[in-house]
Formats: structure tokens, sequence, C-alpha cells
């Protein structure tokens, strides 16, 4: 069974910066991916950023050149390096796991509150 753990996120004023955590336990097999949905209050999840285990990267158009993500596949270890934060990237920060033939798991999520 795959679990994913987050860590990171709190509040920060706009223009800061906060980095995302996210570790995987549990045996891992085949193609995957790994990245961030958030969802802000009365809004749908949205896809934030992703890395497949090839390195092939995936962004939200607002926030390319802000957000990098970056992961480590021999530790099953994702990072989401946030800066120049905005208010509008408020919202609960859903770390993912997802592995061809198998499942999509979710870690717990974290709040990332961006506000002066």
């Amino acid at each position: 069974q795959v679990q994913l753990v987050e860590s990171g996120g709190g509040s920060v004023q706009p223009g800061g910066s906060l980095r995302l955590s996210c570790a995987a336990s549990g045996s891992i097999f085949g193609i995957n991916t790994m990245g961030w949905y958030r969802q802000a209050p009365g809004k749908q999840r949205e896809l934030v950023a992703s890395m497949s285990d090839a390195g092939t990267t995936t962004y939200a158009h607002s926030v390319k050149g802000r957000f990098t993500v970056s992961r480590d596949n021999a530790k099953n270890t994702a990072n989401l390096q946030m800066s120049n934060l905005r208010p509008d990237d408020t919202a609960v920060y859903y770390c993912y796991l997802w592995v061809f033939t198998a499942n999509t798991y979710w870690g717990q999520g974290t709040q990332v509150t961006v506000s002066s």
C-alpha cells in the first residue's frame, strides 16, 4: 500500500516563498508521475505542477516561472518550490502519485495562505 506524506506549507506574505515536500512510502513499480493539485475555497481542484519519473514536467499557466517541481526517484520524494507567491495561490495543496496501470494516491493536503 502506497502512502504519501506531505510537509511544508504555511502562511506567507505576497512575494514570499514556500517549499512543499512529499514522500511516498511503499513499492512503486512502472511509469509514474508525482505532483500537486490545489483547491481554493469554492473552486475546483486544479493541477499545479507535476513531474514524471522520466523528468517531464507540467505546470499550470498561472504558476509558470514562479513554481518549480523536482523529484528524487530513488527516494520517491518530490518537492514544489513556490516563489513570488500571490494571494490567489492560497489553497489546500495535495500531493499526488499516479502510477500507470495501478492507481492514483493522494497526500493529506497542506494549507498555503498568502496574505498581507
